[in-house]
């Protein structure tokens, strides 16, 4: 993947082993992100007056297709965390009905639920789904014990943020579409990580960012309903679309915006294709393992969940011992050893959340584990 690391902007004195947070955009795909700017500028009357709602279904088209779904079922946002508010806020919740969750979520979705559910009386269930996982029949299973007559709404992430584990949407979705309860998956680290499928996994609401694993531009990602609850979807901002029935009208015009990371999609998902990323994505689940495997025999402390792509692709949790001040070794890392990597204190458990995309390469995994010995003192 040598070759790959010259196609980022990244800063090459760092070692950048936290695409997870913020992702990191190709030069081509930035400077089809900037072209795009720049035509906006050059006649902005023209661009957001005219043209703007046609190059936005060819983006939906592009990104429809990549998805497997129907291109009038998806919004283009800013993130995922707009577009699951979106739905969030949309409910008609009672006093005493459950939304269940699971104890991996994501601190700012988890705020969200905590608003909506100060307003409406709704009680957010987080069951705990203690570590280590075995297999995925088994966590669909134990999940399952926290339904309740009163469960209204499942609301689970794909892919973790604190873990950093994959868990298994569809089965959830499936027995949750049999039970009449709603399901919304945070998707917030799937596209471009692992293959999405959403026709296949049925949820009835996703949301998925498109600036982490697929590279596309900050400020570019999608929600996706499903056609019999659209009409439940209340825009976040009301503007001129507000009075059409169309979902996509109503969602879409939020009032002047810059559109150019929404439009640079197709471009993204042409980087990939071009560099074949099916390869790309097993390489990084390689390193992903080598990591895990490594860190585990410096530690002691087992990894928390089995090898394989079933629970992790190319983002990992290494846990550290349980005396770890994991704000510290953070630090320390990028300090003394221009290391990108985010601390993770997650219900007892310390340690770095590791992630490898096409920019990384061996030489980074042994950069980062020489430097955890020298900071953890075990060198």
């Amino acid at each position: 993947m040598t070759a790959l690391k010259d196609q980022f902007l990244l800063d090459p004195s760092v070692t950048f082993l936290n695409h997870g947070s913020f992702g990191a955009c190709p030069k081509p795909v930035f400077d089809t992100y900037q072209k795009i700017q720049r035509e906006l500028e050059w006649q902005p009357v023209d661009f957001l007056g005219r043209r703007a709602d046609g190059m936005l279904a060819e983006a939906r088209a592009a990104l429809g297709k990549y998805l497997n779904a129907d291109p009038d079922d998806l919004i283009f946002c800013m993130n995922a965390t707009l577009g699951l508010n979106t739905m969030i806020r949309s409910l008609k919740l009672e006093p005493g009905d459950e939304i269940l969750t699971t104890n991996h979520e994501y601190g700012a979705l988890n705020n969200t639920w905590a608003f909506i559910c100060q307003k409406t009386g709704a009680k957010y269930i987080n069951y705990p789904m203690p570590l280590p996982m075995t297999t995925h029949e088994a966590f669909v299973e134990q999940f399952w014990t926290g339904v309740t007559p009163r469960t209204k709404v499942i609301f689970i992430s794909h892919i973790t943020s604190p873990t950093a584990l994959i868990f298994p949407v569809k089965e959830i979705c499936r027995r949750a579409r049999e039970a009449g309860i709603m399901t919304i998956i945070d998707g917030a680290h799937v596209p471009g990580q692992i293959p999405l499928d959403l026709t296949d996994i049925d949820a009835d609401f996703y949301s998925g960012n498109l600036h982490k694993w697929l590279c596309a531009p900050k400020g570019a990602a999608f929600f996706h309903a499903r056609k019999d609850i659209q009409t439940m979807v209340e825009p976040l901002v009301i503007s001129h679309g507000w009075t059409s029935s169309s979902f996509i009208e109503q969602n879409q015009w939020q009032g002047t915006r810059d559109i150019s990371a929404f439009l640079s999609v197709p471009a993204a998902i042409e980087f990939f294709e071009t560099n074949n990323w099916a390869s790309v994505r097993a390489a990084c689940h390689q390193l992903a393992t080598e990591a895990r495997k490594q860190v585990a025999t410096m530690t002691g402390i087992a990894p928390v969940t089995p090898d394989g792509t079933e629970w992790y692709s190319q983002m990992a949790l290494l846990a550290l011992p349980p005396d770890t001040d994991a704000s510290e070794i953070k630090n320390r890392l990028y300090d003394e050893f221009k290391i990108e990597i985010p601390a993770i204190d997650w219900n007892g458990t310390k340690g770095v959340r590791v992630s490898f995309q096409g920019y990384n390469t061996s030489d980074d995994l042994e950069h980062l584990l020489s430097g955890l010995q020298a900071v953890l003192g075990l060198s």
